[in-house]
This record gives C-alpha cells, sequence and structure tokens, in this order.
C-alpha cells in the first residue's frame, strides 16, 4: 500500500522519500540529478516523511503546516490523505473559476483573462507555457483531472482569494472623489453582504472626514485666496479662520461634505453595475482596462448627480460668520441671486479630472500590487493591512497630484460668483490668467494640507470601517 503512495508522490514531487512498512527506506525514483536528498531512517512506522530538498524547502514545509494535525512536525498516512482531500476541495472550486466557459476544460484565454483579472498581463506564448506544464495529452486544453493531478501536492493560493484581498476598497477615502468603485461577488450580493460594505464604507468617510475638515477647508481657501502676492502660509490661513469665526468655523462646509456620501455611493454602484452589463462583461470581476472606462463613466454619472452639493460644499467652506444660516439658506440664496447655472460652475474642469485622477490612481495602484505579488507572494495570498494602506495612499495621492490643477480651476470657479465684483472667465481663461500671474506654481495652491491630511484621513477611515464591518456582522477575508 505505501508503495503505491510513493509511487503516486514520486510522479509529482520529485524531493519525496518515505519509510515503508517493512522499515525499507524507499527513495524517489525521480529526484533532480545534483540534488541532495537527506535520509530519514528513525521514523515511525507507517508514516510518510517528506525529505528536504532544496529548493523545494518552503513547498515542503507548507504541505506539512497544511496536514500536520497532531504537531508532530510529521504526516502520518491518515493526516496525509486527510490533507490530500481537503486540498482536492479547494482545487475544485479554483478549477471552477478560471474555466469561464463551463466547458469541463481551462484553455489559453481563460488562463490569460484570470490573471489580468489580477491585474498581470501576459502573452499568448507565455500563456502556452503555463498551460503546457499541465497538459498532458497535447490538447492545449486543462480538464479537471490534469488541473488536480499537477497541483494536488502543491498548497497554491487560489485566485479569487488574491483578487479579494487586493480589491480596490473604499476604505481609502481622502475626502475627494473614489472614482473606482467596489466590486461584489455574486455570494455577496445573494447575502446582503454588499450593502453593509457600502454603509460601512460610508462611515468610515463621514468619520475620517470630519476628522480631517479643518485641512480640507484649508485648503479650499488657499486654492481661492493665496497667491504670489499676499504668500498665504498654512499657518496664516489657520489663524484667519480662527479670527474670523473661531474654532466651529474650522469645521464649515463639512456637514455638505459628510451627507454627499451616501448618494455618490450609491449612484455610483448602481451605475458600475449597468455599465458592466452595457459593455458586455459576463464577469464577477473585470479586467484594469474594463474597471478603468466603466469606474470613470460611473464616476461622471454621479458626479453629475451630485455635483450641486460641490458647489453647496466649497461655498459654505468661503463663507464669512453669519453669511448663510446654513446649507438650506445657502442653496436658496444662490437659486435666487445667481441662478441653476451657478449650481454648475466649474462641472467642465470636474468632469475632465475624472480620467487622469482615476487612470493614474487605479495604474499606480495595479503596478505596486503587481510589484508585491512577483516579490512577496511566496507563502500567501494576503499583504497585510500595512502593505494595502501603503499601496492605497500612494495610489490615490499619485491621482489627486496629476488632477489637482483641474481640481484647483474647478474651486475657483465655484467661488468666483460669491466674491463681489469678481469676473466670471472660463476655464481656459482662468487657466491662462493663472499661468500668467503666478506661474506654473499657481496650480497647486493648498497642495500642502491636501497632502497632509491623506496618511490621516485613510489610517482612521480603514479603523472605523473595520469596527463599523464587524458591527454588522460583515465576516473578514
Amino acid at each position: 500500500m505505501l508503495k503505491s503512495v510513493w509511487e503516486f508522490l514520486g510522479t509529482y514531487i520529485p524531493w519525496v522519500a518515505c519509510n515503508g512498512s517493512d522499515g525499507d527506506n524507499v527513495n524517489a525514483h525521480s529526484i533532480t540529478e545534483g540534488t541532495d536528498v537527506k535520509e530519514q531512517s528513525d521514523a515511525d512506522e507507517g508514516q510518510i516523511v517528506l525529505m528536504v530538498v532544496a529548493p523545494w524547502k518552503e513547498l515542503q514545509q507548507k504541505i506539512v503546516k497544511a496536514g500536520d494535525k497532531d504537531l508532530d512536525g510529521q504526516l502520518d498516512f491518515e493526516e496525509f490523505v486527510h490533507y490530500l482531500r481537503d486540498h482536492e476541495k479547494k482545487l475544485r472550486l479554483v478549477f471552477r473559476s478560471l474555466d469561464k466557459k463551463n466547458d469541463g476544460r481551462i484553455d489559453v484565454q481563460e488562463i490569460m483573462q484570470s490573471l489580468r483579472d489580477l491585474g498581470v498581463n501576459i502573452s499568448e506564448q507565455q500563456a502556452e507555457k503555463i498551460l503546457k506544464r499541465m497538459d498532458k495529452n497535447g490538447t492545449m486544453t486543462i480538464d479537471w483531472n490534469e488541473w488536480r493531478d499537477y497541483h494536488l501536492l502543491h498548497p497554491a493560493d487560489n485566485i479569487p482569494e488574491i483578487i479579494l484581498y487586493w480589491k480596490h476598497s473604499t476604505i481609502f477615502d481622502v475626502g475627494e472623489n473614489l472614482l473606482v468603485p467596489d466590486e461584489f461577488t455574486v455570494e455577496e450580493k445573494q447575502t446582503g453582504m454588499w450593502w453593509r460594505h457600502l454603509v460601512a464604507g460610508g462611515g468610515a468617510g463621514a468619520v475620517s472626514r470630519t476628522c480631517t475638515a479643518p485641512l480640507d477647508r484649508l485648503k479650499v481657501i488657499m486654492q481661492v485666496h493665496a497667491s504670489r502676492t499676499n504668500s498665504m502660509s498654512m499657518a496664516g490661513g489657520f489663524a484667519q479662520m480662527l479670527r474670523e469665526g473661531g474654532y466651529r468655523s474650522l469645521w464649515r462646509g463639512n456637514g455638505i461634505n459628510v451627507i454627499k456620501i451616501a448618494p455618490e455611493s450609491a449612484i455610483k454602484f448602481m451605475a458600475y453595475e449597468q455599465i458592466k452589463r452595457f459593455i458586455g462583461s459576463d464577469q464577477e470581476i473585470l479586467g484594469i482596462r474594463e474597471r478603468l472606462v466603466a469606474g470613470s463613466l460611473a464616476g461622471v454619472i454621479a458626479q453629475s448627480s451630485i455635483y450641486p452639493m460641490e458647489v453647496l460644499k466649497t461655498r459654505m467652506a468661503l463663507r464669512k460668520t453669519g453669511q448663510y444660516q446654513g446649507m438650506l439658506d445657502c442653496g436658496k440664496k444662490i437659486m435666487l441671486k445667481e441662478g441653476m447655472s451657478a449650481f454648475y460652475k466649474g462641472y467642465v474642469p470636474n468632469m475632465l479630472g475624472i480620467i487622469p485622477y482615476a487612470g493614474i490612481d487605479l495604474a499606480v495602484y495595479e503596478t505596486l500590487k503587481n510589484a508585491w505579488l512577483s516579490r512577496y507572494a511566496t507563502s500567501s495570498a494576503d499583504p497585510g493591512v500595512f502593505v494595502l494602506l501603503a499601496c492605497g495612499t500612494i495610489s490615490s495621492t499619485c491621482g489627486q497630484l496629476a488632477s489637482y490643477p483641474l481640481a484647483l480651476v474647478r474651486t475657483r470657479m465655484q467661488a468666483q460668483a460669491s466674491i463681489e465684483g469678481a469676473p466670471q472667465p472660463t476655464m481656459n481663461s482662468l487657466f491662462k490668467h493663472i499661468i500668467q500671474t503666478e506661474g506654473a506654481i499657481g496650480l497647486y495652491r493648498g497642495l500642502a494640507p491636501n497632502f497632509m491630511k491623506v496618511i490621516p484621513a485613510v489610517s482612521i477611515s480603514y479603523v472605523v470601517y473595520e469596527n463599523i464591518k464587524r458591527s454588522l456582522g460583515v465576516t473578514s477575508r
């Protein structure tokens, strides 16, 4: 019996030795030439002992760790059989997730698509090399038996799990527009977990935006009022806000900034799902290009729907003490004095800013993700909290940096009508004026407080997000 098991082992891994029940040591007939196999002759009768052969030490340790139930450092026959059965179930789930056509076979295109879902683009020739390693009968497709036989003694991480860990999540809320929404699995949609994630993300955004609201208001004031002549610094801006309205004035505009999270997230999510169907994707997880297109279009729809709230936020952040009694009073006075068109000031640069923000944010995130996967993902798909937060923070910051000039022009256009006697410039004329009078640096007024709020905003939103998820009964990864 054990010799037949040994023949099974020797077929798949060339670095195994086992101790037979008769005490005779049986060595692998397929050991790679030049490798060093350490014999172990003191094993208990009936045990299968995995021998260490460089460079497969890590793989051997993972198999033993996964199957060693009694923690004696070895696999007996019962433990080994249990490991195989458990691992086979996991392999079948992965096989089904890769089999996009549901025909019981995996081909080159399905391998390429699965890796694209992970953000890894490979050529057809590279995919063929991967497939040939598992294809025993030369059909250039892999059936279940070939998949199982190749992977059964390799504790590989499954692809959907890796995607789940690296989803671009709404926890990375820096108070700006998140333009690539979360993707939810079929199971999450059926069980209602998706709305719990959205609620947790909205609550986390509300808390993080409130905590960093003074920096956000300072950014808006510097975008509108700072210039080469007045040289408004961060300290000077804070002092001006405190002199004019006291500590409470630091949070002006935060109320509308928090309120708009719910409708924006809901519209964006619904639009994203509809756009996925429109572009003809029947996949659970979109590729990078599809995510960029669907996310950008969903962002345009959501921003168009709630844009008057963006104008209100800017006006409330810039208001003087006693100017408005609240959000409704502000909206009413803008409507009566300036008309409906005032609620869409700066609309064009805002929409134009969506493409560079979403594109660079997603591109940087995928680049950092691929770099981590290629270098460190040998033992686990889970990158850990700090890696995810770092990647999200860096990518969001790069996206903001690319779209910041458009955001500044948008804010100035939103604010111009509130300034007595101020002209009403177009987007192009405002760009030219800033370049001529202040130089390129004028397009980045307020960037310092904007960057200062990124790390605390991401950190706070992550902590709140995880706590709200637990309170709503959302299962962790």
